[in-house]
Protein backbone atom coordinates (compact mmCIF):
# COMPACT_ATOMS: atom_id res chain seq x y z
CA UNK A 1 0.00 0.00 0.00
CA UNK A 2 1.05 3.42 -0.26
CA UNK A 3 0.79 6.81 1.25
CA UNK A 4 0.24 8.78 -2.38
CA UNK A 5 -3.32 9.95 -3.03
CA UNK A 6 -4.23 9.50 -6.52
CA UNK A 7 -4.12 13.06 -8.59
CA UNK A 8 -6.71 14.08 -11.08
CA UNK A 9 -4.68 12.92 -14.19
CA UNK A 10 -4.45 9.78 -12.59
CA UNK A 11 -8.18 9.33 -12.09
CA UNK A 12 -8.88 10.80 -15.57
CA UNK A 13 -5.89 7.85 -17.25
CA UNK A 14 -8.40 5.23 -17.08
CA UNK A 15 -7.80 2.23 -19.47
CA UNK A 16 -11.01 0.93 -21.16
CA UNK A 17 -11.91 -2.59 -23.27
CA UNK A 18 -12.45 -1.45 -26.54
CA UNK A 19 -16.07 -1.96 -27.07
CA UNK A 20 -16.88 1.00 -24.26
CA UNK A 21 -16.99 3.55 -26.92
CA UNK A 22 -19.70 1.66 -28.83
CA UNK A 23 -21.50 0.94 -25.44
CA UNK A 24 -21.22 5.09 -24.69
CA UNK A 25 -22.15 5.43 -28.57
CA UNK A 26 -25.49 3.19 -27.82
CA UNK A 27 -26.43 5.05 -24.45
CA UNK A 28 -25.89 8.47 -26.16
CA UNK A 29 -28.03 7.64 -28.95
CA UNK A 30 -30.77 5.65 -26.76
CA UNK A 31 -31.15 8.26 -24.73
CA UNK A 32 -31.21 11.09 -27.02
CA UNK A 33 -33.68 9.78 -28.83
CA UNK A 34 -35.98 8.84 -25.76
CA UNK A 35 -35.57 12.62 -24.69
CA UNK A 36 -36.50 13.70 -28.75
CA UNK A 37 -40.00 11.89 -28.66
CA UNK A 38 -40.59 12.45 -24.56
CA UNK A 39 -43.75 15.07 -26.32
CA UNK A 40 -44.82 12.07 -27.74
CA UNK A 41 -45.22 10.02 -24.52
CA UNK A 42 -45.68 12.85 -21.82
CA UNK A 43 -47.83 16.66 -21.95
CA UNK A 44 -47.95 19.57 -20.08
CA UNK A 45 -51.28 20.52 -18.73
CA UNK A 46 -52.51 24.08 -18.11
CA UNK A 47 -52.89 25.20 -14.34
CA UNK A 48 -50.11 22.84 -12.85
CA UNK A 49 -47.02 23.86 -10.96
CA UNK A 50 -43.87 22.74 -13.02
CA UNK A 51 -43.30 20.17 -10.70
CA UNK A 52 -46.71 18.23 -10.55
CA UNK A 53 -46.30 18.50 -14.58
CA UNK A 54 -46.82 15.25 -15.93
CA UNK A 55 -43.43 15.84 -18.10
CA UNK A 56 -41.53 17.40 -15.76
CA UNK A 57 -40.09 14.34 -13.53
CA UNK A 58 -39.04 12.41 -16.90
CA UNK A 59 -38.22 14.91 -18.61
CA UNK A 60 -35.32 15.65 -16.03
CA UNK A 61 -34.14 11.70 -15.73
CA UNK A 62 -34.08 11.92 -19.69
CA UNK A 63 -31.85 15.07 -19.31
CA UNK A 64 -29.52 13.76 -16.61
CA UNK A 65 -29.61 10.57 -18.16
CA UNK A 66 -28.48 12.34 -21.60
CA UNK A 67 -25.94 14.69 -20.07
CA UNK A 68 -24.28 11.95 -18.30
CA UNK A 69 -23.74 9.67 -21.59
CA UNK A 70 -22.50 12.39 -23.83
CA UNK A 71 -20.27 13.11 -20.85
CA UNK A 72 -19.26 9.20 -20.66
CA UNK A 73 -19.02 8.84 -24.26
CA UNK A 74 -16.36 11.94 -23.88
CA UNK A 75 -14.31 10.07 -21.37
CA UNK A 76 -14.24 7.26 -23.02
CA UNK A 77 -13.35 8.84 -26.29
CA UNK A 78 -10.06 10.49 -24.34
CA UNK A 79 -9.56 6.79 -22.26
CA UNK A 80 -6.75 4.66 -23.43
CA UNK A 81 -7.59 1.52 -25.03
CA UNK A 82 -6.02 -1.85 -23.43
CA UNK A 83 -8.16 -4.26 -25.74
CA UNK A 84 -9.36 -4.21 -29.39
CA UNK A 85 -13.22 -5.14 -29.65
CA UNK A 86 -13.49 -8.55 -29.63
CA UNK A 87 -16.41 -11.41 -29.67
CA UNK A 88 -15.74 -12.59 -26.54
CA UNK A 89 -16.54 -8.49 -25.47
CA UNK A 90 -19.61 -8.38 -27.07
CA UNK A 91 -21.29 -11.09 -25.28
CA UNK A 92 -20.11 -9.35 -21.80
CA UNK A 93 -22.05 -6.48 -23.01
CA UNK A 94 -25.17 -8.49 -24.38
CA UNK A 95 -25.20 -10.53 -21.08
CA UNK A 96 -26.73 -7.32 -19.37
CA UNK A 97 -29.78 -7.42 -21.12
CA UNK A 98 -30.80 -10.71 -19.48
CA UNK A 99 -32.62 -8.84 -16.39
CA UNK A 100 -34.32 -6.46 -18.37
CA UNK A 101 -35.49 -9.52 -20.31
CA UNK A 102 -36.83 -10.95 -17.53
CA UNK A 103 -38.71 -7.75 -16.27
CA UNK A 104 -40.31 -8.05 -19.36
CA UNK A 105 -41.42 -11.35 -19.30
CA UNK A 106 -42.87 -10.49 -15.52
CA UNK A 107 -44.43 -7.44 -17.03
CA UNK A 108 -46.28 -9.40 -19.69
CA UNK A 109 -47.31 -12.62 -17.39
CA UNK A 110 -49.14 -10.32 -14.65
CA UNK A 111 -51.38 -9.54 -16.69
CA UNK A 112 -52.56 -13.13 -18.03
CA UNK A 113 -51.65 -15.14 -14.67
CA UNK A 114 -51.91 -12.36 -12.00
CA UNK A 115 -49.88 -10.45 -9.47
CA UNK A 116 -49.63 -13.17 -6.60
CA UNK A 117 -48.79 -15.91 -9.08
CA UNK A 118 -46.31 -14.64 -10.90
CA UNK A 119 -44.34 -12.67 -8.47
CA UNK A 120 -44.18 -16.01 -6.24
CA UNK A 121 -43.22 -17.58 -9.20
CA UNK A 122 -40.45 -15.02 -10.72
CA UNK A 123 -38.74 -14.86 -7.12
CA UNK A 124 -37.00 -18.18 -6.82
CA UNK A 125 -36.75 -18.16 -10.30
CA UNK A 126 -34.41 -15.27 -9.81
CA UNK A 127 -33.20 -15.77 -7.17
CA UNK A 128 -32.29 -19.88 -8.60
CA UNK A 129 -30.52 -17.05 -11.38
CA UNK A 130 -28.45 -15.35 -8.80
CA UNK A 131 -27.01 -18.23 -7.69
CA UNK A 132 -28.64 -19.76 -4.76
CA UNK A 133 -30.12 -23.42 -4.94
CA UNK A 134 -30.80 -24.59 -1.60
CA UNK A 135 -35.28 -25.37 -0.99
CA UNK A 136 -34.76 -22.79 1.74
CA UNK A 137 -33.61 -19.78 -0.35
CA UNK A 138 -35.85 -21.01 -2.81
CA UNK A 139 -39.06 -21.07 -0.63
CA UNK A 140 -37.45 -17.70 1.11
CA UNK A 141 -37.85 -16.19 -2.36
CA UNK A 142 -40.85 -17.17 -2.80
CA UNK A 143 -41.98 -16.18 0.93
CA UNK A 144 -40.50 -12.75 0.25
CA UNK A 145 -42.82 -12.37 -3.19
CA UNK A 146 -45.97 -13.18 -1.07
CA UNK A 147 -45.17 -10.31 1.31
CA UNK A 148 -44.35 -8.28 -1.17
CA UNK A 149 -47.37 -8.49 -3.31
CA UNK A 150 -49.56 -8.38 0.44
CA UNK A 151 -47.62 -5.18 1.04
CA UNK A 152 -48.58 -3.35 -2.57
CA UNK A 153 -51.84 -4.57 -2.97
CA UNK A 154 -53.30 -5.12 0.60
CA UNK A 155 -51.45 -1.90 2.90
CA UNK A 156 -50.14 0.48 0.27
CA UNK A 157 -53.56 -0.36 -2.02
CA UNK A 158 -50.75 -0.29 -5.21
CA UNK A 159 -53.29 -0.69 -8.39
CA UNK A 160 -52.25 -4.03 -10.03
CA UNK A 161 -54.59 -5.41 -12.51
CA UNK A 162 -56.11 -9.00 -11.65
CA UNK A 163 -54.69 -11.66 -14.12
CA UNK A 164 -57.34 -13.14 -16.47
CA UNK A 165 -56.69 -16.27 -14.83
CA UNK A 166 -58.23 -14.97 -11.97
CA UNK A 167 -61.49 -14.78 -13.98
CA UNK A 168 -62.30 -18.60 -13.65
CA UNK A 169 -61.98 -18.46 -9.85
CA UNK A 170 -65.10 -18.44 -7.88
CA UNK A 171 -67.11 -14.77 -7.41
CA UNK A 172 -65.87 -14.15 -3.83
CA UNK A 173 -62.57 -15.42 -4.27
CA UNK A 174 -62.04 -13.20 -7.33
CA UNK A 175 -62.83 -10.59 -5.58
CA UNK A 176 -60.62 -10.76 -2.74
CA UNK A 177 -57.70 -12.20 -5.00
CA UNK A 178 -58.40 -8.52 -7.57
CA UNK A 179 -58.76 -6.41 -4.35
CA UNK A 180 -56.10 -7.80 -2.21
CA UNK A 181 -53.74 -10.33 -4.11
Amino acid sequence: MTDRTPDVDDIAASERLGGDRYFAIAILVISAGLLALIGDQTQWKAGKGLLNQPAFWPGIGLIGMTACAALYLAQSLAARRIAAWDRREFFVWIRCLEYPLWFMAYVFIVPVVGYLPTTVLFCPLLARRAGYRSARALLSAALMGAVIVVLFKALLQVRVPGGALYEVLPDGLRNFMILYL
